[in-house]
């Protein structure tokens, strides 16, 4: 099976064996963390995950952590903020590529123009659009942000 075509599970059960031979405990553990995450919501949905719901899973658990940062930051917890961002880090590899902010304003062009929308209360009607295109390449409220500075 080509690397492109296995879904993100069977990665993950790769990683893990490669992980528990390298005798990486860090990287098992948000591994086996993830593999959790995608059981339980596998076992939610009473129904296998399919490659969309599974990066769902990956990019909530990733945005997670990076919600968690600043409390980490604020409370001055320098251990457990470089735990999460090494959790962040390892996550991330299992996301598909991410959209660079010039793709990303060409795609926020081309859904305005397709929409017709003018100004701010039209944000919906955009987002709407680009949302599904850069479901897991992109963060929500980078897109956002660059749709709200396109229509002022």
């Amino acid at each position: 099976m080509a690397e492109a075509e296995k879904s993100l599970s069977e990665k993950l059960i790769e990683e893990q064996k490669e992980a528990q031979k390298a005798r990486d405990k860090f990287r098992l553990s948000v591994i086996r963390m993830l593999r959790s995450e995608l059981q339980n919501s596998a076992i939610a949905k009473n129904a296998p995950l399919d490659a969309e719901e599974e990066l769902a899973v990956l990019t909530r658990e990733v945005k997670k952590r990076q919600e968690s940062l600043d409390d980490y930051r604020k409370a001055n917890r320098q251990q457990l903020l470089e735990d999460l961002e090494r959790e962040i880090e390892i996550l991330k590899k299992y996301l598909p590529e991410q959209l660079s902010e010039a793709e990303l304003e060409t795609m926020v062009q081309e859904a305005i123009a397709a929409t017709g929308a003018e100004t701010k209360r039209e944000i919906g009607k955009v987002m709407g659009m680009l949302m599904p295109r850069v479901k897991g390449k992109a963060d929500g409220n980078v897109v956002r942000r660059l749709v709200e500075e396109k229509l002022q």
